[in-house]
């Protein structure tokens, strides 16, 4: 992967700490798995296009929803959920 740049409010990281117990700076991570997956979010794009990523970070699948500014990823939030865990358990086609 290329290096990337990212970004993030550090209100919302402070309060994504709290609600689930993930750090932006630790959520870049996810990028760096070489089998993450990349998904739209349809759910919450609005002004704005955003995405999921999944990927392994620290043994646990981790979900980062993000959009592009310009050549800067910007997290959005992030946390081990299942669902992620499932997309890319399917995606990779990892049996359990």
């Amino acid at each position: 992967m290329a290096k990337a740049r990212f970004e993030w409010d550090t209100t919302k990281d402070v309060e994504n700490q709290r609600k689930h117990g993930v750090a932006f700076v630790r959520a870049q991570y996810a990028f760096a798995d070489r089998r993450r997956v990349i998904a739209r979010d349809l759910a919450h794009s609005g002004s704005e296009e955003r995405f999921y990523c999944f990927g392994d970070v620290d043994g646990g699948v981790l979900t980062v929803r993000f959009t592009y500014r310009g050549e800067v990823i910007r997290i959005i939030g992030a946390g081990y959920w299942r669902k992620g865990k499932q997309i890319y358990e399917r995606e990779n086609q990892i049996q359990r």
